[in-house]
């Protein structure tokens, strides 16, 4: 019979009868989404460090959040995904679990190779527009770096992810809490660390050796119809692998604007300080984000079915209804913005340690880079809340739709932000702090 989207989002006939959604007090809760946010931001710090080095193509630039957008678009779904599976039952049986975890990753695969190709067509055509420059040498090499990257990134993140849904499983952690920062908390340093390794080794061999970075982009694509056959295997991947592009390629388009402000930004020396902080404030508040979303959907998987919002989310969307309330996204979404200042000072004091940023830490900087960060995350918040329930009324699994968006516009509002934030700084005159230097 044909698959309905019912078919995919619910839980086996009779389970809500006898399960409920998991119990979790406020310590249990702010310690289980603590940790790994801890993680997921230095791992943000070391990508900031390792993307201040990669400068000898300027549309790598571009190139940096979509391929860091891949996180969202991709790991953070997967992680998302197989959270609820976990929490409605549907990887209670061995069986099922594998054919879950095998049909995700080979999806995962193929939207890894393509949103990569397209990503680097991306950066060519936004690097093209402003300047009119062309170099076809630079655009083989992108494209190649890009797929290589997105497909390598992809496939070890992927299989960390399943590790750390089914150790949450095994020892009774709410994987909502922890396997979306998990996913992001290697994820950024990962795909920067492999994106210039493999840039600079092609970049080497323009000269000598060109043909290297057709090969290496050609063998990347010529794998996707292998992962395709196994993706279609499972009814769940195979819808994806129809009707789940809209997200991804939309927040990777999304993603690459924020990369074209970060490349424009960076071509002025005096604002050259904001590379190192980008990935921290774009990942942290990407991070947060995903952690509610994944709530949010649970909570829908449990409580109504698609097409239909609990009562709490119904009419016009207010501000105040993502964050007052007594319930547990209430109590989420007030700990996650909570944690935004404290967390941002510990991963600005660490990068000053490190003597890694361009930055002085003046307190008018920390109160300026402070206020960009929060605005970006309560945004987020309030986005996620009315974006998650509205696709959930249109009968769209959020699992699978709202945090690539979600991520993406992140990147945007973080990179965006920033931007501002240095250029006010500078404007103001705390330039002799040291700003771009």
């Amino acid at each position: 019979r044909m698959i309905s989207s019912k078919d995919i989002f619910l839980p086996p006939a009779g389970l809500t009868a006898v399960r409920n959604m998991p119990k979790e007090s406020l310590l249990a809760m702010v310690l289980q989404i603590l940790v790994p946010f801890l993680l997921a931001g230095f791992g943000t710090v070391s990508a900031g460090m390792v993307l201040d080095i990669v400068q000898y193509v300027s549309e790598i630039f571009i190139l940096v959040p979509a391929l860091l957008g891949l996180k969202g678009n991709l790991e953070m779904t997967l992680a998302s995904r197989l959270s609820t599976a976990v929490n409605v039952g549907k990887m209670d049986s061995p069986i099922e679990k594998w054919n879950l975890i095998i049909g995700n990753l080979a999806l995962k695969q193929v939207q890894a190779t393509v949103v990569g190709f397209l990503a680097a067509v991306a950066a060519v055509v936004l690097g093209w527009i402003p300047e009119g420059k062309f170099q076809m040498s630079h655009a083989v090499l992108l494209c190649s770096s890009s797929v290589a990257t997105a497909f390598i990134a992809s496939l070890l993140q992927g299989i960390i992810m399943v590790g750390v849904i089914v150790g949450s499983k095994k020892t009774g952690i709410n994987p909502d809490n922890v396997a979306t920062p998990i996913a992001a908390s290697f994820g950024d340093l990962i795909t920067l660390a492999i994106l210039a390794w493999i840039s600079q080794g092609l970049y080497n061999c323009l000269d000598s050796h060109s043909y290297v970075s057709s090969l290496v982009c050609a063998f990347f694509l010529c794998l996707t119809p292998v992962w395709i056959v196994v993706a279609s295997k499972h009814p769940a991947s195979r819808m994806l692998l129809y009707s789940g592009w809209e997200p991804v390629i939309t927040a990777m388009l999304i993603s690459s604007i924020g990369g074209l402000i970060l490349d424009k930004t960076l071509s002025n020396p005096n604002l050259a300080g904001i590379v190192v902080y980008t990935p921290v404030i774009n990942g942290i508040g990407g991070n947060l984000v995903a952690i509610q979303s994944s709530r949010f959907s649970t909570y829908l998987h449990f409580h109504s079915v698609p097409g239909e919002v609990p009562e709490e989310a119904k009419g016009c969307y207010y501000p105040c209804r993502t964050f007052c309330g007594s319930g547990a996204n209430h109590r989420s979404a007030q700990v996650l913005l909570l944690l935004v200042v404290p967390g941002h000072l510990i991963f600005l004091y660490t990068i000053h340690l490190m003597k890694s940023g361009h930055t002085t830490l003046t307190p008018i900087f920390m109160a300026v880079y402070l206020a960009a960060a929060l605005l970006q995350v309560l945004l987020l918040l309030c986005i996620a809340d009315w974006m998650v329930h509205s696709m959930w009324r249109s009968g769209k699994d959020p699992d699978s739709f709202s945090i690539p968006y979600l991520t993406a516009l992140g990147d945007l509002l973080g990179t965006a932000l920033l931007a501002l934030s240095f250029h006010f700084l500078w404007v103001i005159g705390d330039q002799d702090s040291d700003v771009g230097d």
